[in-house]
């Protein structure tokens, strides 16, 4: 464990926070992309990795521009992420629609967790007067908030609609059949009803 005995520290240890996240990204994405069915939602998923090898490349030129080693630490709040996507995303679902949107949701708590983090080491890098490392870090950024728009956008416009729709579709089909369950019961009642008419007739003609 580091001693974070000045700003600096604490900025180099956030970026290493941050590499170790990206490279988990690099294989979590894919994953997610293969279980998607939604060619939006595939097709962004995609930008995004390219994306994200980007943003370790210019990861690279920050600990340059810094003169320190390009090297991570074990993020343990992307892998909680990663980890819980995968659980949610491996559960059985009726729908297609239903994954989609759930692949959605955990993309973007991956995102939210990376817009959390560059913000702050870019703050904490305004103080230290990092320009350089400053400008890739806030190119990098804005991509990570134009994804999060994009998965915003299939959500609402598509994904969410369509799956809202396969519940509704479920919801129909339940009264319908309820209604037919009735209908035999009803239709049982009125056999058994007459079989003890004809029964009851019977025993009075003896």
């Amino acid at each position: 464990m580091a001693t974070i005995d000045s700003l600096r520290t604490l900025v180099i240890e956030q970026l290493r926070d941050i590499y170790d996240a990206e490279h988990r990204l690099t294989k979590a994405i894919p994953k997610l992309r293969r279980k998607a069915e939604n060619e939006e939602l595939r097709e962004a998923l995609d930008t995004h990795l390219s994306e994200t090898e980007e943003h370790i490349a210019r990861l690279d030129q920050v600990f340059a521009a810094m003169d320190e080693k390009a090297k991570g630490k074990p993020c343990a709040g992307i892998k909680g992420i990663i980890d819980e996507g995968k659980e949610h995303v491996g559960e059985d679902y009726d729908e297609d629609d239903l994954r989609d949107a759930v692949i959605i949701g955990a993309a973007q708590r991956a995102e939210h967790y990376e817009i959390a983090a560059y913000g702050t080491v870019i703050a904490h890098m305004r103080l230290l007067g990092e320009d350089e490392a400053i400008a890739l870090l806030e190119e990098t950024l804005e991509e990570e908030k134009a994804c999060d728009r994009t998965l915003t956008d299939i959500a609402e416009r598509v994904v969410n609609v369509e799956a809202a729709e396969d519940g509704s579709e479920e919801a129909e089909k339940a009264p319908r059949r309820a209604s037919g369950r009735r209908q035999k019961s009803a239709g049982v009642s009125r056999l058994s009803t007459a079989a003890d008419a004809r029964t009851r007739a019977r025993a009075r003609k003896r």
